[in-house]
């Protein structure tokens, strides 16, 4: 952790009272909590860990972030900053203490350019909240995590959010052209363009992205949009075993057909959410693909035809198709039932996302068995098909002796795998706390200091966010 060690949390400091006196000052009364009971809601996000700040501000501006942010060099405490507090990694935990500075405050949309394609959001805007703003104008703006109901753009930004749609639209990185951010020293600025090109000196704005709140606070987004598609078709697709399966993905990407979604859940998720909803599948379902075409309605009909005819040939043994709206959305229920389905099972999970390359899914998923088996432990997969992203959800009962390390090594050779067919131990949650042990058996020490020096540059006082995806 950078500079971690020079920190002291506020509670117990003579200064404590003083601190708290000059935030009251900056954000208002009425935007400031202290108490026990309000920070202990802030001291905990999807991550199985808590941690308790000192203090939890609301700012309503970028200028009110600028002065938090000079308070905390001045005074020697740590700021996190947090959105709706949705990730995976303990991104927005006050693991040193400090003051979490919640951004909600700032959600208005403030433009959207239908001539230009373009729009300018604040960082607490939903996701969700966003996209159907937007698509009231006949545009699309594709991002589209699982938390997409409640998670916050700037979230998404600092963590570079994915989703089912990234297979054929990318990610967030490719929608956003520019940002307005305070640095951690407290200076406003605006970075990147309002264009659809610039080349202007480095690209700040992609290094921010995905930073995970450990550069800069975001305080406004410059997106670009798409024209939203005329239909789509969404199928469900049955299959006997895994191979088949990750056999038919390989061979509709190779037939040249791109899906806006293509989704896989392995026999554990299916069977989760058929319990979770009374749902019927088939006894025999080993593996199951959501898949969903877009576009031009002929073409559209035409790549669906298509796909159907590979699963089909690569021996799925039943293909549901939705006739209306209403029915693709609840065959898109089904994958996002997953996660409160995972419930039932009344055990500690640990949601980590890998990628490997698409064509290697089925040794990935044969290993993750073969882990299964080694350690006696309930691992259930699922995940982005079309680009390799597999949610790997490890769940054990932290009340039994020896389960939490059987879960940790289990983790531990899934990365390994992971890395040995050459993929990645993180596709879309980041680094955080949780992954900062793994880190180097992806990255080298020149990769990682480097980056260190980045923070550095930065944030010399590792004042924002410390504590955050390098360790030592």
């Amino acid at each position: 952790m950078v500079g971690a060690k020079n920190f002291s949390p506020l509670r117990g400091l003579m200064l404590k009272k003083k601190i708290i006196q000059k935030l009251t000052k900056i954000v208002g009364e009425e935007n400031i909590l202290t108490s026990t009971e309000d920070l202990t809601c802030y001291s905990y996000d999807a991550v199985n860990q808590k941690f308790c700040p000192d203090a939890v501000v609301f700012p309503g501006s970028a200028e009110e972030i600028a002065a938090v942010l000079k308070l905390a060099n001045q005074e020697q405490f740590a700021v996190i900053p947090r959105g709706a507090g949705s990730g995976f990694t303990g991104g927005s935990l006050a693991v040193l203490g400090g003051v979490v500075l919640v951004t909600s405050r700032l959600n208005r949309i403030i433009e959207i350019d239908t001539d230009n394609f373009t729009a300018i959001v604040e960082p607490g805007v939903v996701c969700g909240d966003f996209q159907k703003e937007v698509e009231k104008h006949g545009l699309y703006y594709p991002p589209d995590p699982a938390s997409l109901s409640f998670s916050t753009l700037g979230g998404n930004v600092a963590e570079c959010a994915g989703g089912p749609s990234a297979l054929k639209y990318g990610v967030t990185r490719d929608y956003v052209t520019g940002l307005e951010i305070v640095l951690p020293i407290g200076e406003v600025i605006t970075i990147g363009v309002q264009t659809m090109k610039g080349v202007v000196g480095y690209d700040l704005t992609r290094l921010i992205i995905g930073s995970e709140g450990t550069l800069a606070i975001i305080t406004k987004i410059y997106l670009r949009l798409i024209p939203k598609p005329e239909t789509s078709i969404t199928l469900m697709v049955f299959f006997k075993t895994m191979d088949d399966s990750a056999h038919a993905v390989s061979n509709i990407i190779r037939d040249k057909v791109v899906p806006a979604k293509l989704e896989f859940m392995d026999r554990g998720s299916i069977e989760c959410v058929n319990t979770y909803q009374n749902l019927g599948f088939p006894a025999e379902t080993e593996a199951l693909l959501l898949i969903e075409l877009d576009g031009d309605p002929s073409a559209v009909e035409n790549a669906a035809g298509k796909v159907e005819k590979i699963c089909l040939e690569q021996g799925s043994f039943r293909v549901e198709r939705a006739t209306n709206t209403k029915e693709a959305t609840n065959l898109w229920e089904v994958r996002r039932a997953i996660s409160p389905s995972l419930l039932l099972l009344n055990l500690t999970k640990i949601n980590e996302d890998v990628v490997v390359p698409r064509s290697k899914i089925p040794d990935l998923i044969h290993r993750i068995e073969e882990i299964k088996q080694k350690y006696q432990i309930t691992i259930i997969s699922f995940g982005h098909a079309g680009d390799g992203n597999i949610h790997v959800n490890v769940m054990y009962d932290e009340n039994m002796p020896g389960e939490h390390e059987k879960a940790e090594q289990a983790i531990h050779e899934i990365f390994q795998e992971v890395l040995n067919l050459g993929g990645t131990i993180s596709g879309e949650h980041g680094i955080g706390i949780t992954k900062a042990p793994f880190l180097t058996m992806e990255l080298n020490d020149s990769q990682i200091e480097l980056m260190k020096k980045i923070k550095r540059v930065f944030d010399p006082n590792d004042i924002l966010n410390p504590g955050k995806i390098f360790y030592g």
